[in-house]
């Protein structure tokens, strides 16, 4: 008598099939997600560029976490940074009380803050300092100057803001200086520029730069200033919150021969996160949504008088959800670091975020509590774990240590 097979009906083959693999991908994607999470808070993550003191100095106590914006130290934590460079910006229009006053009001806030929060807080003034901080489980406090202007065409002010712990100066904002011109300026075609580049006190105040080892930052600089200061730097040079002008052609934006030369420096390109730096469709969109409810966003701007940056955070956090289809995805974000990576070598790129200085962000970048999903799409990308450490961090402690000299 012939045994009788046993025969699996084909939908049970199929359910067997399907069992395995999605058991297979849950295993997979779990040991995945551990391992991003694990390489991201083990590797030193650094952010060289966040305007949070913008809201500090409006009365928010980032101590704590607040309702607006991108940036207060439960998120940091959360978000595994280990050295934040904190901007010193002072709006141009701004003149009383001086530049210099307001710059000094700043730092003494970021100040104020790591007093207050000694336990998870350090100031760092060097590179050494910072890692030392950062490996107590505290976040390490630095500064950034955007824009020259508070230095008041003095560097004996420049040499004080150094004291102060400043370790880079973005030469111009969007506002030229008296020795320096920014790419706003450089491209308006109705300027008429009494020079354009750095002037003779320029070279001086990048020459100065060099001798007391702050970082020099072209970020926002026009391009005759950008290539005035490869001629006179003999230190690397930074760009602390810029993007690549081949995947988005804007005036912000770096071309193929300015990364280059910024590599051959030793220096390193820290990729912005503001979402029209890099998507060149994302303008419209904003244009086109803002149009729709401009009878909302005016009632918000009149309710807000006088205060053009809070209002710009709130229209975004009000048009939440109308926002979310014309962010443009984190991919792009990682497209313009692997850019650089791929011209120069993943030794010269980093990241600038440009937190709480944008009122939009990318999607899965909502803010500073994100930064792991930048890790995670690095490795998808085919990073090597190392890769992802010089990109995270390592990068800036090599050109910092640099410039200090050591």
């Amino acid at each position: 008598m012939k045994q009788e097979s046993k025969h699996i009906p084909s939908n049970k083959v199929k359910y067997v099939i399907v069992l395995i693999v999605v058991s297979a991908c849950f295993v997979f994607g779990f040991q995945f997600g551990a391992k991003y999470r694990a390489i991201h808070y083990n590797a030193l993550l650094v952010d060289t560029h966040n305007d949070v003191v913008q809201r500090i100095l409006g009365g928010e106590d980032i101590s704590f976490r607040t309702l607006h914006g991108h940036s207060d130290l439960p998120r940091f934590i959360e978000g595994g940074v280990d050295v934040q460079m904190f901007s010193i910006w002072v709006p141009p229009e701004k003149k009383k009380p001086s530049y210099y006053a307001q710059a000094n009001e700043q730092i003494d806030s970021i100040m104020s803050f790591v007093k207050r929060n000694p336990e998870q807080t350090g100031f760092a003034r060097t590179a050494n300092e910072a890692v030392s901080i950062a490996l107590k489980d505290k976040l390490a406090a630095m500064l950034g100057m955007e824009g020259g202007h508070p230095i008041d065409n003095d560097l004996k002010k420049l040499e004080h803001f150094y004291k102060r712990g400043v370790r880079y100066m973005t030469l111009t904002w969007n506002n030229s200086t008296e020795w320096a011109t920014s790419a706003k300026d450089e491209t308006d075609t109705t300027l008429k520029l009494k020079h354009k580049g750095l002037t003779e006190f320029g070279k001086k105040v990048v020459q100065k730069m060099n001798e007391l080892g702050m970082m020099v930052d072209v970020s926002h600089v026009g391009e005759q200033t950008f290539w005035d200061v490869m001629s006179v730097s003999k230190k690397p040079v930074i760009a602390s919150h810029s993007d690549a002008w081949a995947l988005r052609q804007h005036r912000r934006n770096l071309k193929d021969d300015q990364i280059k030369a910024i590599a051959k420096s030793g220096g390193v390109v820290f990729i912005n996160f503001a979402p029209w730096f890099i998507d060149s469709t994302y303008g419209a969109k904003e244009d086109e949504l803002h149009e729709r409810y401009k009878h909302q966003i005016d009632s918000l701007k009149k309710a807000n008088k006088g205060n053009e940056w809070l209002h710009d955070f709130l229209v975004f956090e009000f048009l939440f959800k109308e926002y979310l289809p014309i962010r443009p995805p984190l991919s792009m974000v990682i497209d313009h670091i692997d850019y650089v990576a791929k011209l120069v070598g993943v030794d010269y790129v980093g990241i600038g975020s440009d937190f709480d200085g944008i009122s939009s962000v990318p999607g899965e970048l909502d803010d500073v509590s994100c930064f792991p999903n930048i890790t995670r799409e690095l490795l998808n990308r085919g990073y090597s774990e190392e890769d992802v450490k010089k990109i995270l961090g390592e990068n800036f402690f090599r050109v910092l240590r640099d410039v200090e000299g050591k």
